[in-house]
């Protein structure tokens, strides 16, 4: 299945802040951000583009029973619209995964954990982000479940940096990603029959944006930190 989840100004304005991100790290103004991320400069950015892109490929897992469905609607909710696809004929809500949201966070997760050795410190993380998002999640008709956009970002830059200086922004990439999809999907999952949602994607709309601006935070983050201990290094040194 394949349609965008959030609309287009929306859209933009998300490539908009990767492709400023994207400029400003190629005149080496945050030339350090990914000495401390453990994701090269090339291979982050691609990684963040696949996910952008990734965001209009949702893959479907289940079916719940049928049901009537919202269709070819926008829905409002915390400032961001989110797009309801038309269908027609439909069997009802159409579990799914979606490609850029949940399936690429996930494996970068992981690679960084392992990477890292943050196991214990991921686990922390992740288990607070949970917490606070599964709080602020809230079913929404014809969409499935979404949460404030910025809540994510927001919350994992905190819990990062209380874990680990360190490791703030690994962690809060991990932790951030890993949080959402868990506290606003999995975990919600009972709530989504009955929403009237056609597709009701883990990583899609109403958590996709979230999730991306976690990854653009964890790479701001990074230059932050590391600019900050190279400075240090620097006046230790005279």
């Amino acid at each position: 299945m394949h349609y965008m989840p959030i609309t287009l100004p929306f859209l933009v304005m998300l490539f908009f802040l990767f492709a400023l991100l994207v400029v400003v790290v190629e005149l080496r103004i945050m030339r350090y951000a990914y000495e401390n991320i453990g994701v090269g400069q090339r291979h982050m950015f691609a990684l963040l583009l696949f996910s952008f892109l990734g965001s209009y490929v949702n893959i479907p897992i289940a079916h719940l029973p049928s049901e009537p469905v919202v269709s070819n609607q926008v829905i409002s909710y915390f400032g961001m619209a989110y797009v309801v696809p038309l269908v027609e004929q439909w069997p009802g809500t159409v579990l799914a995964v979606n490609i850029g949201g949940a399936v690429i966070p996930t494996l970068l997760s992981i690679y960084l954990v392992f990477k890292n050795k943050l196991f214990a410190k991921a686990l922390l993380g992740v288990a607070l982000v949970t917490v606070v998002v599964h709080w602020m999640a809230h079913p929404v008709p014809g969409v499935g479940i979404a949460e404030p956009v910025f809540v994510p970002p927001l919350v994992t830059v905190i819990v990062a940096l209380v874990i680990s200086r360190r490791h703030a922004p690994a962690l809060a990439y991990v932790a951030g990603s890993l949080g959402t999809l868990i506290g606003a999907d999995l975990l919600n999952l009972g709530e989504v029959q009955g929403l009237g949602a056609p597709v009701a994607s883990i990583g899609g709309a109403g958590k996709f944006d979230g999730i991306f601006l976690t990854g653009l935070i964890a790479v701001l983050l990074a230059s932050v930190l590391t600019r900050r201990r190279a400075a240090t290094r620097v006046a230790e040194a005279l």
